[in-house]
């Protein structure tokens, strides 16, 4: 399954820094925009596991629904 985020990077002197604008928690750095984007993949892969385990994994009912949200 393949998701769509939104990722923004900035460049902080000569590191780049990055997060993902619709997961809180998904950033990270490194020192090419390629290694920061490649951290993030791994970060966001990360928090959906902790997710699935913590709340999802051994439930026998799950209610799973979306959700529109203005900002």
């Amino acid at each position: 399954m393949s998701i769509n985020y939104t990722m923004v990077i900035v460049k902080l002197g000569s590191w780049y820094a990055g997060y993902v604008k619709e997961l809180p928690g998904a950033h990270s750095q490194g020192k090419t925009i390629a290694e920061v984007k490649e951290n993030i993949k791994e970060a966001i892969r990360m928090i959906l596991a902790s997710n699935y385990r913590h709340f999802v994994k051994g439930q026998k009912k799950v209610l799973e629904e979306k959700i529109a949200v203005t900002v």
